[in-house]
C-alpha cells in the first residue's frame, strides 16, 4: 500500500512551515555547536539465485505491505533526511525529519509518532535547545487534536507501510525494467505516469522543471534474498537553479525493529497551543 500524498512529504512540509517561524525566533537564541545525527545504513541484501521473469512483478511484489514486520526505514531527498519505524501489524509509524540550519549552526528535529489516526509530535534542537523554552514547548510526546489544525491534513497519520512511495514510484517504470543479478534492478521511471506519482513526489521533486526529462529518471532497485525492498535510488538530473540529486529510500529490519505503542504516562501529554501555533503558522 502506498501513501495518499506522501507521510515523509507531510513530515517536510511540516518541517518547512516549523523552520519559517524558528527563523525570526532563532535569531534571538544563542546557538551553540551541533551533533548531526547519522541516517541508518541499510542491510547488505543477499544476491538472488537467478533473474528474474518479470522484473518489474518482483519490485512490485516487493514493496513493503500490511502482512510485513515491523521495519526500519530511511528517505532523502533535497528537503532533508527522514528516518523511522513501520509497524504494519500495530498500523504504526515513528518518524523523524532532521534539518540543520546553516547560518545559525543548530538542528531541528521534528519526530512524529502515528497509530491509525492518532498523531503525536516532539521537537528538539541540538544546539540550540534554549528554543525549545523560548517556544513553550515541552520535551514529550504532545498528542494532537487534529480539530485544532488550520490544515488536519498537513499533519501525518498512518497511511500505510510503504511511507517512501516505491508503489506508486515502481508502478511508473513501464517496461524498463532489467534485472541486473544480485537482486539489483535497474530501469526509468515516467514521474508524469498519473496523478499519484505526482502527489507520491510532492515536495520532494519538482517534475515540472525537468520537463521532458522526468518521463526517463534513472533508477536501481534492491531486493533482498528475504523478497523485501531493501533500497530505491532515483537520479534526478540538474533542471533550471536546481542541482542534479538523488530521491532515496532504504528499507531494512524487517522482524528487527520495535512495535510502535501508544505513548503514556510520563512519556506524552495532550498539545499545548503552542503547538498549534507552530504548525498553523
Amino acid at each position: 500500500m502506498t501513501q495518499r500524498t506522501g507521510t515523509a512529504g507531510r513530515v517536510r512540509r511540516v518541517a518547512t512551515a516549523a523552520a519559517a517561524l524558528l527563523a525570526a525566533t532563532s535569531l534571538l537564541a544563542g546557538c551553540g555547536d551541533d551533533d548531526a545525527q547519522d541516517s541508518p545504513a541499510a542491510s547488505s541484501p543477499v544476491p538472488s539465485a537467478s533473474p528474474s521473469a518479470n522484473p518489474k512483478s518482483t519490485l512490485l511484489a516487493a514493496v513493503p505491505d500490511e502482512e510485513d514486520p515491523a521495519f526500519r526505514f530511511s528517505g532523502s531527498d533535497p528537503t532533508g533526511v527522514v528516518t523511522g519505524v513501520v509497524d504494519p501489524a500495530g498500523k504504526g509509524m515513528d518518524l523523524t525529519l532532521t534539518e540543520k540550519d546553516e547560518e545559525l549552526d543548530f538542528t531541528m528535529k521534528l519526530s512524529f509518532r502515528l497509530i491509525e489516526q492518532r498523531s503525536w509530535m516532539k521537537v528538539s534542537f541540538d544546539g540550540a535547545e534554549e528554543l525549545s523554552s523560548m517556544l513553550k514547548l515541552p520535551k514529550k510526546w504532545m498528542e494532537l487534536d487534529h480539530a485544532k489544525l488550520t490544515d488536519p491534513a498537513s499533519v501525518p497519520y498512518y497511511e500505510g507501510a510503504d511511507p517512501g512511495n516505491t508503489g506508486a514510484i515502481l508502478g511508473a517504470v513501464g517496461d524498463t525494467v532489467t534485472d541486473q543479478g544480485g537482486g539489483t534492478y535497474t530501469g526509468t521511471v515516467d514521474l508524469t505516469h498519473g496523478e499519484h506519482v505526482r502527489q507520491a513526489m510532492a515536495g520532494a521533486v519538482d517534475i515540472d522543471a525537468l520537463g521532458a526529462a522526468a518521463k526517463t529518471i534513472p533508477f536501481t532497485a534492491v531486493v533482498g534474498a528475504d523478497g523485501n525492498l531493501t533500497s530505491l535510488t532515483l537520479e534526478i538530473p540538474a533542471a533550471g537553479k536546481n542541482k542534479a540529486t538523488q530521491y532515496v529510500v532504504k528499507y531494512f529490519d524487517f522482524g528487527k525493529a520495535p512495535k510502535v505503542a501508544v505513548p503514556t504516562g510520563s512519556q506524552a501529554q495532550k498539545a499545548p497551543a503552542s503547538a498549534y501555533e507552530l504548525l498553523n503558522g
